[in-house]
């Protein structure tokens, strides 16, 4: 087994003697990177963002942004790093370094205020510098950053602002940031990152890091991590590390036994057939959202509410669904679209309705040894769809209530209805008796607000720290009144 290395700032270095825990952060810290900084230690700040080379979606190589707090060092054995200090083109016979064009245009503008944030902020705005799509609007010839096909949230250069909603700035100086994002220009033909897409990204190798009674694994094919999980059922399987790397960084958990999953190729497929699209559980979110391009409406409205740009560049629908969180905000979503799941052990597969998936708090009928390949949508698509997230922010934060609904409508009568929530009960579930209550009446005031009443009464919502259960359930009906208002809006129009 060849020993464990990563590729920082273009040059190699072994990942020994780091504990098989060790976050990239802290590996690049404890090497004098300080420009990567810790500020929450739970993907939520984005003080310690950094680039790494990914598969790209429209080129052979993107350069992605990722939190360092969350992923294992040992995760990237054989990857490639980009931190803020690698941004910059270094000093040269007495010469000042260069700063970066993202970097440039950050101190002119203003939008270094204390500096503690700014690393992490650059290398996210790198990452959409580089975005080989963005330039969708054309910079003005006057010069003013002005477009009228520009939106406050795409600039005229077509940053998308959706790109920094991970990182915080600590001294309120989000206008010069935006300033900053919304005037950096393209990369040069002789800029190396702007040339590395072109090359494939490093392919992922088989790892196996010790250290003491610790152990990192990264399988090279699925019947090797099957054949594994089968041999080692403590182990902890993780794929992005962004729910794995709070409970290691938070809670101080350890594991003996770590297996990684997330560039197994078997569980990296998207693939349309006539009845069905199945997505591999090992994509991520960012990946899943640019190769849909929006042809499932329901996930394409999911995805910008779903944390932030970081996370979504490394979390996966397998995780999300692995975790059985009552309040993911991708279940509902799933539900309401009647996906399945694909379990895989080392005997073989079998397909699982997602509505059956969930036996309780945190809890499963996966089996231990069992993965999630993949996830299976059936087509046709429900042509009225709507996603709701009720949270205390706007984006990136985790929902009191999340209702996601899939509708046929035909000629003003509900043939179909699917609706799924969150945050109501111990699992994710089906609002079986407001279906029932839709399907088969007019979609009319009358019917939908009968329908309404019946929906604020489904699950078992409790009172905590992000809403009371009164509130919850005010929220429940109300989105059904809130998705009628908006469809006759849309006729009416």
């Amino acid at each position: 087994m060849v020993a464990a290395r990563i590729t920082v700032n273009g040059k190699e270095t072994p990942i020994s003697p780091a504990a098989p825990h060790t976050t990239v952060l802290d590996y690049l810290r404890e090497r004098g990177l300080t420009g990567t900084k810790e500020g929450c230690a739970e993907g939520e700040c984005g003080a310690c963002s950094v680039l790494v080379a990914r598969p790209g979606v429209n080129k052979p190589t993107d350069w992605v942004a990722v939190n360092a707090c969350l992923v294992p060092v040992a995760a990237l054995d054989g990857q490639e790093v980009i931190t803020s200090e690698g941004l910059a083109t270094a000093a040269e016979s007495g010469t000042p370094a260069v700063l970066h064009p993202v970097q440039e245009e950050m101190a002119v503008r203003g939008g270094s205020q204390c500096g503690y944030c700014t690393p992490g902020f650059v290398c996210s705005m790198a990452s959409e510098y580089y975005r080989p799509d963005r330039c969708a609007h054309p910079e003005p010839a006057d010069g003013t950053g002005a477009d009228a096909d520009a939106d406050t949230e795409h600039g005229p250069n077509g940053f998308d602002l959706h790109a920094l909603s991970g990182n915080l700035c600590r001294c309120t100086g989000y206008r010069p940031i935006r300033d900053a994002a919304f005037a950096v220009g393209t990369p040069t033909e002789d800029d190396p990152l702007a040339q590395r897409r072109e090359q494939s990204p490093p392919e992922p190798v088989a790892t196996e890091y010790a250290l003491d009674d610790s152990v990192f694994l990264r399988p090279g094919t699925l019947a090797d991590a099957l054949r594994l999980l089968r041999e080692r059922p403590d182990a902890v399987v993780v794929a992005g590390s962004t729910d794995w790397g709070v409970e290691v960084n938070i809670r101080s958990r350890r594991a003996n036994c770590v297996v990684a999953v997330d560039r197994l190729p078997e569980l990296r497929e998207l693939r349309a057939e006539s009845d069905h699209i199945e997505i591999g559980a090992a994509q991520t979110l960012t990946e899943i959202e640019r190769r849909l391009d929006g042809s499932v409406p329901l996930l394409a409205e999911l995805f910008p509410q779903f944390a932030s740009r970081l996370i979504r560049n490394s979390a996966t629908l397998g995780g999300n669904l692995g975790t059985g969180s009552p309040i993911g905000d991708s279940p509902p979503v799933l539900l309401a679209l009647e996906a399945s799941v694909v379990l895989a052990d080392a005997d073989g597969e079998r397909e699982v309705p997602l509505s059956d998936y969930f036996t309780g708090y945190r809890q499963s009928v996966r089996r231990p040894g069992e993965l999630i390949r993949a996830v299976r949508i059936p087509l046709p698509l429900s042509p009225v769809t709507a996603f709701h997230k009720i949270a205390k922010r706007r984006f990136d934060d985790i929902s009191s209530v999340a209702v996601a609904f899939a509708l046929d409508i035909e000629d003003g009568i509900v043939r179909k209805a699917r609706i799924g929530l969150g945050g109501v009960a111990a699992t994710p579930i089906r609002a079986l008796a407001a279906e029932a209550a839709l399907e088969g009446e007019p979609w009319a005031a009358e019917s939908v607000a009968a329908a309404a009443r019946v929906l604020r009464a489904e699950g078992t919502p409790m009172d905590d720290h992000r809403a009371s259960a009164g509130y919850r359930s005010a929220m429940l009906g109300q989105s059904l009144l809130k998705l009628y208002a908006r469809t006759t809006e849309a006729v009416s129009s």
